[in-house]
């Protein structure tokens, strides 16, 4: 009779533990979800601010079309993007292109001084540090579910509740991960 409950007090430890196991994946799998929602937020935040900018340049830069429209169309493929990988491929764009602006209106002392033009930079400034640390926080809970999922016992669960890898947000275009060059 002891052997019986000692066997059934380790099985139903052993279901514990695999209750567990299993809900620390989901929990881990929806932290991954989230965090990937908090880069969307920022990132809808910067493609609304964009068209501002670039409406407040337009007026000061006529001749500048070119510029604006990389910016424009950078914005609109990132907007569209919707793999971790795309939308990585596509930040460094709106990046570039950005940075592209904003040497442009370094050459326009006028627009430089103009207090829309310096609000709307100080905002995009502002959103590109919280896309970082989106993306950053995002890459921190995708590297521990990874972990989890390749872990053993946890690997076991994984398994049965198929559990995937997921992607981190990388750039990986070595081109688009050196600092924009200002020229004039």
């Amino acid at each position: 009779m002891v052997g019986l409950i000692v066997v059934l007090v380790i099985l139903a430890l052993l279901v514990v533990y695999g209750i567990a196991q299993y809900n620390g994946l989901v929990s881990l799998r929806r932290q991954t979800q989230n965090a990937f929602g908090q880069i969307d937020v920022q990132l809808k935040r910067r493609y609304d601010l964009i068209p501002n900018l670039v409406e407040t340049v337009k007026g000061y830069m006529k001749h500048e079309q070119d510029t604006l429209e990389r910016v424009i169309s950078a914005r609109n493929r990132a907007v569209s993007a919707t793999s971790v990988h795309d939308k990585a491929a596509a930040e460094g764009e709106v990046r570039q292109a950005l940075g592209g602006m904003f040497a442009l209106s370094e050459a326009y002392p006028e627009l430089r001084s103009n207090e829309n033009m310096l609000s709307l930079q100080e905002e995009l400034k502002s959103t590109e540090n919280k896309v970082a640390f989106a993306r950053q926080f995002y890459n921190d809970v995708v590297t521990r579910y990874n972990v989890k999922i390749e872990s053993f016992p946890s690997s076991l669960f994984a398994g049965m509740g198929d559990f995937k890898p997921k992607e981190l947000f990388e750039i990986e275009d070595p081109v688009q991960r050196e600092n924009v060059r200002v020229q004039f």
